[in-house]
């Protein structure tokens, strides 16, 4: 499930975990494995002018969801049908630090919930309402609790060394 991670701020970000958490997501979801997802990471001023514009709304915010107006782009009659673009995710580290100390977690966390909610708006989920907040966030937190609970190989950048087995 190609999900292409872009840092435009000023904040360090662990890419890769932003990436593996989309993909676990997308992927409990059941969600195309041909599906392609953009997350960028913005600063302040950009994620303000995005909150004002697509929103009306003044100040930065921590995620904001640009869904694509169909997630399955080939013709019908088509047998293979190729990559489908679902959306963008857009993260403000700057805001996500700031959350994660009122949270009392770190901002890595922080940006793995957001990441999260982000895909899950874009699957279609949102909580302007009582009933559809409690099962979005429900969602999220059950998808993020997956995700820390699922074996992952670290990434060292070392070449994997496998030992000879002995018999």
């Amino acid at each position: 499930m190609p999900v292409e991670v872009a840092n435009e701020s000023e904040i360090a970000v662990d890419e890769a975990e932003l990436a593996g958490v989309c993909r676990f997501v997308l992927g409990e979801m059941k969600v195309n494995p041909m599906a392609e997802l953009s997350v960028l990471c913005v600063d302040v001023e950009y994620m303000s002018s995005l909150h004002e514009r697509w929103m009306g709304e003044k100040g930065p915010t921590d995620v904001l969801a640009f869904p694509m107006d169909e997630l399955d782009t080939a013709r019908p009659d088509d047998p293979d049908p190729g990559p489908a673009l679902l959306g963008d995710v857009v993260l403000c580290p700057a805001v996500a630090v700031r959350q994660a100390r009122a949270a009392g977690h770190s901002m890595d966390d922080e940006l793995v919930l957001l990441a999260t909610h982000g895909v899950l708006h874009l699957l279609g989920y949102d909580h302007m309402e009582p009933d559809e907040e409690k099962e979005m966030f429900g969602l999220q937190q059950k998808l993020i609790e997956g995700w820390r609970a699922a074996p992952r190989e670290p990434v060292t950048g070392a070449p994997v060394v496998k030992e000879p087995r002995t018999p």
